[in-house]
């Protein structure tokens, strides 16, 4: 069942204030009596907490319910949690501030620490902005965080991957409809051609090639454009998908007082055992990111998965497989 942890007045790292800022979260599992078992998985760009229990959890899967306290919780802007479209006036649609993953993070360490009594967490995983949500928690709470698992994600939004953000912004503003965030009826074009330029980075070339698509039930790239891409974002508000770009965006976990825009020093600084998971074939956050910044961490090394989903490959049986061999091995771990 969903629940909602609200902290008022909850001051934004980049300025302005929600008088209520509310996190939307959901429990599966039991806490045990050292408190020792907790599983934090942050939800991506578009996804929820549903979406987080599908790609990562599971009977006889590395995280699961009888081994384990797991906390699924949701992006601010994500919908469920504090967003332009659910937000009252005069916070809302396009008013809503910039919320970064130091703010996200800081809010769900409030409601581990004051609603739900957890000092220590066994493993913060997440994919894509999850896993920068798990780089941010390990960097900003280094001593509550046990070990971290980035799948498919970066510590710093790199300038390649804001040409991919600035281009499905783009189609969305341009949308007559849009009305500069104020519409009337949704941006449907605007939306349909967001989810048209993510079809074609969120997978590999090979995936096309292949034909892989089929697996989803299309024939042909332009149905599983219609099958599959527009419906996943057409279920969102437009002012919600920006503002999950925004946060996306603005992703660097040194961006902040404790380690002034110093990556390396933010990296160094974690200590948890840390598993980072690029994919192979990831045109949204390549490998070579994720090997170097492995490389500052101490207690962190790089384990590429072989996958021509690329970016999507957490939905895939195979790529799971590999992405549960990791997380076995970093909670057998000391």
């Amino acid at each position: 069942m969903l629940e909602y942890f609200e902290s008022k007045n909850f001051l934004l790292q980049k300025g302005g204030v929600l008088p209520i800022a509310r996190l939307a979260y959901r429990t599966i599992g039991s806490l045990n009596a050292a408190k020792d078992n907790v599983v934090l998985i942050p939800s991506w760009y578009s996804g929820t907490d549903d979406d987080s229990e599908a790609v990562f959890c599971g009977e006889g899967r590395a995280i699961n319910s009888q081994d384990h306290f797991i906390v699924f919780t949701n992006l601010l802007g994500n919908g469920r949690s504090s967003s332009p479209s659910n937000t009252p006036s005069p916070n809302d649609r396009a008013r809503f501030a910039i919320v970064t993953y130091f703010d996200n993070v800081r809010l769900q360490h409030e409601l581990l620490t004051t609603a739900l009594g957890i000092q220590k967490i066994k493993l913060v995983a997440g994919w894509s902005m999850g896993a920068a949500q798990a780089y941010q928690w390990a960097a900003q709470y280094p001593e509550m965080v046990e070990r971290a698992a980035p799948v498919a994600g970066s510590a710093r939004t790199a300038s390649y991957n804001r040409v991919f953000l600035f281009s499905m912004r783009r189609a969305l503003e341009l949308d007559p409809a849009f009305e500069a965030g104020y519409y009337a009826r949704p941006p449907v074009d605007g939306i349909k051609a967001l989810a048209t330029i993510y079809a074609g980075w969120g997978v590999s070339e090979a995936f096309y090639r292949l034909k892989a698509y089929a697996a989803l039930g299309a024939d042909n790239h332009e149905e599983f454009v219609k099958f599959f891409w527009e419906p996943t974002f057409l279920k969102h508000d437009a002012n919600d998908l920006l503002a999950q770009l925004a946060t996306w965006e603005y992703g660097d976990i040194s961006d902040n007082s404790l380690y002034k825009k110093d990556l390396v020093a933010a990296l160094s600084a974690i200590t948890a055992s840390t598993i980072v998971s690029p994919v192979d074939l990831d045109r949204i956050f390549p490998p070579v990111d994720s090997v170097a910044e492995a490389e500052h961490m101490p207690n962190g090394k790089c384990v590429t998965i072989n996958s021509i989903w690329g970016h999507m490959a957490p939905v895939e049986p195979d790529a799971q497989k590999q992405i549960d061999a990791s997380l076995s091995a970093l909670l057998a771990a000391p």
